[in-house]
């Protein structure tokens, strides 16, 4: 048993200035963290337990799977220029040199490493599938680090990697991780869902996220409460409702029309008297390629002009837009660019006139239409001319494209894609990501073995990771009151706390020894409050730092009986006698 009078548990009256979530509020003030500096964080006791509790789950069950293994931090540039993410993770990655000039960088993830122990040391089918994982310290240089433990520069993570011969291998790695991931939130007590989610730098077919709803999120998921789609925002798909078309004027052909002054959509609207679906908007990129196309090929990193035509009432999705595109970065067009490529200026950019690129990247305008506008007609438009506009605008009469793509962003009350009842979005954390991720490393990096026919193939790999400090401040995210916050008994530093009102009557300080030993003896991680303070502050303090249940020793302790309270719920305390609390506290565990 742990006794409070000899721990260090520096709680705290108010939260810190610039604590906005209640994680980073309660985490704070229930002594479990305190900030070094940006996104940097020490794990005080409490913490370190709750955290080491958290591993523990993930230990357990990624053990049924997989090998643990524990690479390095510190990684040699090499590697990742190899993987070409050298130059991909841009700022994100934190760079150093050693005393010889050489490029080192601290781990943000680690493929390479395990692309690198794959390709030197797996040889046969038969050495296949694997699973590889590390509980380990991450690093991002995160420009904005905020809101605590969510948005941090230092971090840990379990990240595993399987290397299979084939893709029914792989489904079956990604199918292992998606049972194992399932299992970790529930046994931490997160409600959660599953989402369909972007690869992002990544790369790969296919992922999932693991989410928690939570205000506190910068992830916003798209969900249907009718049949169980959900899907990050800048995954999700929807369906529209019908949009009655405008009847054309004049001869039906594209009209210029002088709009002085009207650049705003809503100008716009307003002045032709139409709505917002049926005009469309322009949004110009310069973009960072990765791809190259078939044609007038060009180096990756270059600069190519990309234009996005949808709906007036839509917003482009720019994950989607990339992806579309195959581009790492997007920046807005500046005037001099919009001049050279568009011939017009913001506010009255449109397609007609447009040459669009043939294929992606082949030195022309790459122009992405927007599902939205594919078979609409009679639009209204800008000319590319100060003061203009086209009306009677019709996709693929009257201008053409070089591909068609979803890159709008999905919105509240649109049709779920797979039942067609209205979308709900909300905010969300990421606790856990899955991928595919193909060969897009071991090809890079030149990892081959022989298969059964003794033919050289490429492996093929899943890559897995779960924010062990995510899973902490979900849980706190998700349950908390004015008071504090309460853990799940699973991740709780402590399954229950024995509060003494008043340790000055030997009484109630004998009652509270007997049941912290006997708690102790039943298996229970046992915190006894044994401090000379007021019951009031005890109380206050059990409230605030996390521990599911507590026993309160006070006046009915000479008649044997104690008081047992479960932090969070509704129901009261319970007098138990002291000789039934283990039973009782085990019990009702079970039933939480």
């Amino acid at each position: 048993m742990h006794r409070w009078s000899k721990l260090f548990i520096p709680t705290l009256r108010e939260a810190p200035a610039d604590a906005e979530v209640a994680s980073h509020k309660f985490l704070v003030r229930a002594g479990y963290i305190r900030q070094l500096g940006a996104g940097i964080y020490s794990y005080l006791f409490l913490g370190q337990r709750a955290i080491n509790r958290v591993i523990r789950i993930v230990r357990d069950e990624m053990d049924k799977i997989g090998e643990e293994f524990l690479l390095p931090t510190i990684q040699p540039a090499d590697l990742w220029r190899e993987s070409g993410r050298w130059t991909i993770m841009g700022d994100n990655m934190f760079r150093l040199k050693d005393r010889k000039g050489a490029d080192l960088c601290l781990g943000m993830t680690h493929e390479e490493v395990m692309t690198d122990i794959a390709r030197n040391e797996l040889r046969s089918y038969k050495q296949l599938p694997q699973i590889w994982y590390q509980i380990q310290t991450k690093f991002r240089d995160e420009p904005r680090p905020k809101s605590g433990l969510l948005r941090v520069r230092q971090f840990i993570m379990k990240d595993s990697y399987s290397f299979d011969l084939d893709e029914a291998g792989l489904d079956r790695s990604y199918q292992l991780h998606d049972a194992a991931y399932r299992a970790i939130f529930t046994r931490s007590g997160l409600r959660f869902v599953v989402v369909e989610a972007d690869s992002g730098a990544m790369g790969g077919s296919r992922s999932q996220e693991f989410m928690v709803y939570t205000d506190a999120g910068e992830d916003l998921i798209a969900s249907c409460a009718a049949c169980g789609y959900a899907a990050n925002l800048e995954k999700a798909a929807s369906r529209l409702s019908p949009v009655k078309e405008m009847e054309p004027t004049g001869d039906g052909m594209p009209e210029l029309i002088p709009t002085p002054g009207q650049a705003a959509i809503v100008d716009v609207t307003r002045f032709f008297d139409i709505e917002a679906s049926s005009d469309i908007k322009c949004v110009a990129y310069m973009a960072k390629v990765t791809e190259r196309g078939d044609s007038k090929k060009e180096p990756a990193g270059v600069l190519s002009p990309v234009v996005a035509f949808l709906r007036g009432d839509h917003f482009v999705n720019e994950t989607k837009l990339m992806g579309a595109v195959g581009a790492t970065e997007l920046r807005p067009m500046v005037a001099e660019e919009l001049e050279h490529w568009m011939h017009g200026p913001a506010g009255y950019l449109g397609p007609v006139g447009l040459e669009p690129a043939r294929n992606l990247h082949d030195g022309k305008v790459n122009v992405v239409l927007d599902c939205g506008l594919d078979h609409r007609k009679n639009l209204v438009c800008g000319a590319n001319k100060l003061d203009y506009h086209y009306r009677n605008v019709t996709p693929g009469r009257d201008f053409s494209w070089t591909i068609v793509a979803d890159i709008r962003n999905a919105a509240e009350g649109e049709g779920c894609p797979d039942c067609g009842m209205p979308l709900k979005v909300a905010t969300a954390v990421e606790v856990g990501h899955i991928f595919k991720l193909g060969t897009r490393y071991t090809e890079k990096m030149g990892s081959r073995v022989l298969d059964a026919n003794g033919k050289e193939v490429t492996p093929i790999m899943g890559c897995y990771g779960i924010g062990i400090e995510r899973i902490l401040t979900a849980a706190v995210e998700q349950n908390h009151d004015a008071s504090g916050f309460w853990l799940p008994q699973s991740i709780a530093p402590f399954d229950v706390v024995v509060t003494i009102t008043n340790v000055g009557d030997t009484t109630l300080k004998t009652a509270g020894e007997q049941a912290a030993a006997a708690l102790e003896a039943a298996g229970f991680d046992v915190l006894l409050d044994d401090r000379d303070e007021r019951a009031g502050v005890k109380f206050k303090d059990a409230d605030l730092i996390g521990i599911p249940w507590r026993v309160t020793v006070g006046k009915k302790a000479a008649e044997g009986k104690v008081e047992l309270v479960r932090r969070g719920a509704a129901a009261g305390p319970r007098d138990v006698p002291l000789g039934d609390l283990a039973a009782e506290l085990r019990r009702a565990s079970a039933e939480a």
